[in-house]
């Protein structure tokens, strides 16, 4: 089963949001796998514990914002989300998330498949933690740019 609608990567997701931010990540009870994934109208990606953490989650409003298909963003490095000079603050945001568990109101530059530079601000960026603190990776959520 893919991980776009994998009921248990969605329980990882929105449980480890809510563990550490103390509210929910979807508007509304209710909502699944299906809506985040395919009509949730915000930007939802996620990557692994790699070395060089790889993209193993991005819904379609992140798809269209970075201009990617499912097939081509998982499995891509994310570090590729930012372009060269906007890495290291990309990882000391990282950082940070590791170390305090999340970081909001996030505000950078993200680069699109075409090199279309568009901005990320509001954004959520949090570890993924099971319900027994196994950290399996890091999420991000941004509303879509105008």
């Amino acid at each position: 089963m893919s991980l776009a609608t994998d009921p248990a990567f969605f329980d990882l997701l929105t449980g480890s949001f809510h563990r550490l931010l103390g509210r929910p990540l979807l508007p509304e009870p209710g909502l699944g796998p299906d809506w985040l994934y395919g009509e949730a109208p915000f930007a939802v990606l996620a990557h692994d514990t790699s070395p060089d953490p790889l993209f193993v989650y991005a819904n379609r409003a992140a798809q269209r914002a970075f201009g990617y298909t499912w097939e081509a963003f998982v499995g891509m490095p994310s570090r590729l989300s930012a372009e060269a000079p906007e890495r290291e603050e990309r990882q000391r945001l990282l950082d940070a998330v590791a170390r305090d568990g999340f970081v909001s109101d996030y505000a950078g530059i993200r680069v699109a498949r075409d090199g279309r530079r568009f901005p990320v601000t509001d954004g959520i960026v949090w570890q993924l933690m099971d319900a027994d603190g196994t950290v399996r990776g890091q999420a991000a959520t941004f509303p879509l740019p105008a």
